[in-house]
């Protein structure tokens, strides 16, 4: 049997995870010190609380988690004797993947009859969970897992991010933005257009003053890059500004049509750390990232 994987830093949310059969890894976070495992040190994701909390002037941060905790969650599926299916983040953003090569190296010597497989979405939020969605429907099918990686080989640089967030300062505190003035940004209303290239990072490739014409923008890389929109899921993502999702939303529609499929997601709390309140994107399927 192949069990499913992913982390909370996809969007994934136990309702997702139970419909497809994922089972979750909790990405953490940290505010005064104190460490939150989403879905473990709570069940429900109260979204405007924390990003209530971040609009009052807290900057939280996140941490990698250890070879230890990765050995907690995948021992016992090898031990069931199934193997493992693990769609992630970018490992590009980040050196936990470290600790989880280090985990499974260990695991497979103590299980060599088992499997470990993993799929770098080389995104965050959205862009990892538009590919957990087509994964998830893949294995309750009853696709192998030699359909499922071929799709994620060929596809993973088909599902492109376009994005922009309200408050510069939590990226500038994070640094995983190339090419971004955060100071001068949060001064002058500037909101730069962030996309996450096909190497896994996330480079800021332009900007607009105002949310008006920063939503106008990611509608223009849709119609420029937008690969047969209409046959694909599009994912929209907001951190607690759910008013300005959908407006996007009618947006894509009034361009792409009435029937287009929108899922909408609220970006979880270790990626919101990063990107800070009423921050907005589009994941859709493209020509290239």
């Amino acid at each position: 049997m192949l069990v499913l994987f992913a982390d909370t830093d996809t969007d994934m949310t136990p309702e997702i995870a139970e419909k497809y059969g994922y089972r979750i890894i909790s990405m953490p976070y940290v505010i005064d010190g104190e460490e939150t495992a989403p879905y473990e040190d709570f069940e429900v994701f109260d979204s405007h609380a924390f990003y209530d909390r971040l609009r009052g002037g807290t900057i939280p941060g996140t941490s990698a988690i250890s070879e230890e905790r990765y050995r907690r969650y995948f021992e016992p599926v090898f031990k069931n004797g199934d193997d493992i299916l693990y769609v992630h983040f970018s490992a590009a953003m980040t050196n936990t993947f470290t600790f989880m090569n280090q985990a499974v190296e260990k695991l497979l010597k103590a299980y060599p009859e088992r499997h470990f497989y993993h799929i770098d979405t080389k995104g965050i939020s959205i862009t990892c969970l538009s590919m957990a969605l087509v994964i998830g429907e893949m294995a309750k099918e009853g696709k192998d897992i030699r359909e499922i990686l071929h799709f994620a080989e060929t596809e993973v640089d088909h599902f492109a991010t376009y994005f922009f967030a309200d408050d510069l300062k939590f990226f500038q505190r994070s640094g995983r933005v190339s090419g971004l003035s955060a100071t001068m940004g949060s001064l002058l209303g500037i909101r730069p257009i962030i996309y996450i290239n096909d190497e896994g990072k996330m480079v800021s490739i332009g900007k607009e003053k105002g949310r008006k014409k920063a939503l106008d923008r990611l509608i223009a890389y849709m119609e420029e890059l937008g690969d047969d929109i209409g046959k694909y899921r599009v994912l929209v993502g907001h951190s607690d500004n759910a008013e300005l999702a959908e407006l996007l939303k009618q947006k894509i529609r009034e361009r792409f049509g009435a029937d287009l499929e929108i899922v909408t997601s609220v970006v979880n709390p270790t990626i919101g750390s990063h990107c800070g309140p009423d921050a907005i994107g589009v994941c859709f399927h493209a020509k290239h990232r």
